[in-house]
């Protein structure tokens, strides 16, 4: 997979559904060791970690160069974020939040230039278009970029069947965590309620035509998703393998015979 694959073709060229994991440590290194372990895909997440532009640009650098597909998660759909996101040279994003079809379509369209969309125009300043060294930037810019939008809430299940009929529509990424919070079980992902939800969001979007992907740590949930038609998947996060991994030395080396942790709660 070429790193400047979009998300389309990344998705066609693989083959088979997509593995990802979360960077959300704000760390060019982190993010750079992650690049290279294989996977298909990292999502370097700005909505719930220390992240602005600097440290995007640098992670982006990092990774630039990896067979991986660096999407990147704002904290919220704004225009302007997206712009800013665009230039820095993201080609894939996930957008949170998305509740309705006009949402959808406001990600879309802040992704474009006119006439298609409402994208600002400052290529020559951008290392998106490497500062206008990429001829015809301003007219193919819209080829290689792709928006995935967020479905992790109540009304976003019920407004499936609408957001994934949106044109320009990369794909749709379920959130479990966020959704069972709106569903009332906050915390509890594998609730059959929220499995239901998303397992129905999964095959409307693929009536549809449209990649569907999800948040799934546990394996056994990620492979009913995947079984269900999900074509990619976040499995980890760079964070929380770091803090099981140091959890498992202490309770190796510093826990006394009769102590020990209880079970961790997944993302």
């Amino acid at each position: 997979m070429s790193p400047d694959a979009g998300f389309s073709a990344a998705l066609a060229s693989a083959g088979r559904p997509l593995a990802g994991m979360w960077v959300c440590s704000g760390s060019p290194l982190i993010a750079e060791l992650c690049a290279g372990s294989g996977l298909d895909w990292l999502l370097i997440d700005a909505e719930h970690s220390p992240n602005g532009l600097e440290s995007l640009l640098a992670q982006l650098q990092a990774v630039h160069g990896y067979p991986v597909l660096p999407v990147l998660r704002p904290p919220v759909l704004d225009p302007v974020l997206i712009k800013q996101y665009l230039d820095l040279g993201a080609q894939t994003l996930l957008i949170p939040m998305v509740d309705t079809a006009e949402l959808a379509e406001l990600a879309v369209r802040s992704a474009h230039y006119p006439p298609r969309g409402i994208r600002g125009v400052g290529s020559a300043l951008a290392r998106a278009s490497r500062w206008n060294r990429v001829d015809g930037y301003l007219e193919r810019a819209g080829e290689g970029i792709s928006v995935i939008v967020q479905i992790e809430s109540r009304d976003a299940v019920a407004n499936i069947d609408k957001i994934v009929a949106v044109p320009g529509l990369a794909g749709i990424f379920l959130g479990p965590s966020d959704l069972a919070a709106s569903m009332g079980v906050i915390g509890q992902q594998d609730h059959p309620d929220v499995i239901a939800a998303v397992e129905h969001c999964i095959a409307v979007a693929v009536a549809h035509g449209v990649p569907a992907g999800v948040n799934a740590f546990a394996e056994p949930l990620a492979r009913r998703y995947l079984t269900a038609g999900a074509s990619f998947v976040l499995v980890g996060a760079d964070v929380a393998l770091l803090a099981r991994g140091s959890e498992a030395l202490a309770q190796r080396y510093t826990a006394q015979p009769d102590e020990g942790t209880g079970p961790r709660a997944g993302y």
